[in-house]
């Protein structure tokens, strides 16, 4: 479990530093990653093409790890992504459900995104009187 985590680690600290050998040892040859918003990438060549391309207008900033949680050869991860991206700044939380080969590398990888700021629809008063009027 802990290998995993670290290679999560690695992989996202390799989009702020831009170091895209840890692409090669992170993800197996024939990887399918789902990105949160649609675009999916099959194979480790298009990863690293994606990877170049994104990074010519791009700069990750921040993804922070909040949590993993693992069931035997997959894991899921909580975290907050920041970027600046054709100068524009841009933030989300996230999860991503992931799968291990048997040798800890990476199949599959499905991206899934939460808009940031969150809000409280029917303000933070009303849900406490609510939730304190149902007992």
């Amino acid at each position: 479990m802990k290998e995993r985590e670290q290679i999560i680690a690695d992989y996202f600290e390799s989009w702020i530093y831009k170091n895209k050998p840890v692409l090669a040892k992170t993800f197996a040859p024939d990887i399918i990653y789902t990105e949160c918003y649609g675009p999916e990438y099959h194979g480790l060549a298009a990863i690293e093409q994606w990877f170049d391309d994104w990074n010519t207008k791009g700069t990750v900033l921040c993804w922070e790890i909040k949590q993993f949680i693992h069931q035997g050869s997959s894991t899921a991860v909580e975290w907050y992504f920041q970027c600046e991206y054709e100068s524009e700044i841009g933030d989300f939380d996230g999860v991503s459900l992931i799968e291990f080969n048997a040798g800890n590398r990476i199949v599959r990888l499905k991206e899934f995104q939460s808009k940031t700021p969150h809000y409280y629809p029917y303000g933070e008063n009303e849900a406490a009187a609510g939730s304190a009027s149902d007992n």
